[in-house]
């Protein structure tokens, strides 16, 4: 989804409001008051709900993690992978408000069919390309032969994503999480 600029201010104001408090106060003149505007100027950005969910979505899977610096997969995929995981952990203030606005949408998704449907294709992309850095591994010699890629590649992003949800309840140092982080990696890649 193309956002204009001020589609983004506002689904940016509107992330914020879910980061702090979830989705029930998620109301277009809340979001007018989070971006100190008019309501009247929220509802012309977005004619619908529907619409301002959409944006606030696209915003967020743009803005709550992005790659580790450089080639992916390089110069090794254990370390690569264990930095990308590190990324997007709640470690700190905003990768913990990113991984709550990430929880408000996956609890919206129980009952919302087109939320559900956008998570699951982020996450299926997220596996492809996973799934495609290991086969590459695999045939470089980095990764044994047994390894199967997706299959592998569902255990990674499982094991960030559950591993982001019991840091939300636990949290843990960084370097801790690291460590282990990196035993578990190790296991997965064989």
């Amino acid at each position: 989804m193309e956002l204009t600029r001020r589609q983004t201010e506002l689904a940016d104001a509107a992330l914020r409001i879910i980061a702090r408090t979830g989705m029930a106060d998620l109301s277009f003149r809340n979001v007018a008051n989070e971006a100190n505007c008019s309501l009247g100027s929220v509802q012309k950005a977005f004619p619908s709900k529907k619409l301002m969910l959409t944006a606030m979505f696209a915003q967020l899977r743009e803005s709550a993690a992005s790659l580790p610096q450089g080639d992916p997969g390089r110069p090794d995929l254990h370390n690569w992978l264990v930095a990308l995981i590190v990324g997007i952990l709640p470690l700190d203030e905003q990768r913990l408000a990113a991984q709550r606005q990430g929880d408000a949408f996956a609890q919206a998704a129980l009952a919302d069919p087109e939320i559900a449907a956008a998570i699951a294709g982020s996450d299926r992309q997220v596996r492809q390309l996973l799934a495609s850095l290991i086969a590459r591994a695999r045939a470089e010699g980095e990764v044994p032969e047994h390894v199967d890629a997706e299959t592998t590649a569902w255990a990674v992003l499982a094991l960030a994503q559950g591993l982001a949800a019991q840091l939300l309840y636990g949290p843990e140092a960084e370097a801790d999480v690291r460590e282990r982080l990196d035993i578990a990696v190790a296991a997965l890649l064989g």
